[in-house]
């Protein structure tokens, strides 16, 4: 019974920092566009997440929709 507990309360927990740092993310990437990579912390996220789909390579289109669709479902819940 206490697992439960303990589990529940980590899975709420982990939903309340994901519920904070994903729009968070989200204006990071919409300012990095805006005003440049040379924008402290902005740039940063805006980078970091342009390497990511440049290391997917030809899949990066696909990485990208695949990213809208569990936003889309993250925002649903």
């Amino acid at each position: 019974m206490n697992f439960k507990v303990t589990l529940a309360s980590l899975t709420t927990f982990l939903n309340k920092v994901s519920k904070l740092l994903i729009p968070l993310v989200l204006v990071s990437l919409l300012l990095g566009i805006i005003f440049g990579t040379d924008t402290p912390f902005v740039g940063d996220v805006y980078k970091n997440v342009s390497d990511i789909l440049n290391m997917l390579g030809e899949d990066a289109l696909l990485a990208l929709v695949s990213l809208v669709i569990i936003l889309a479902y993250l925002k649903n819940d």
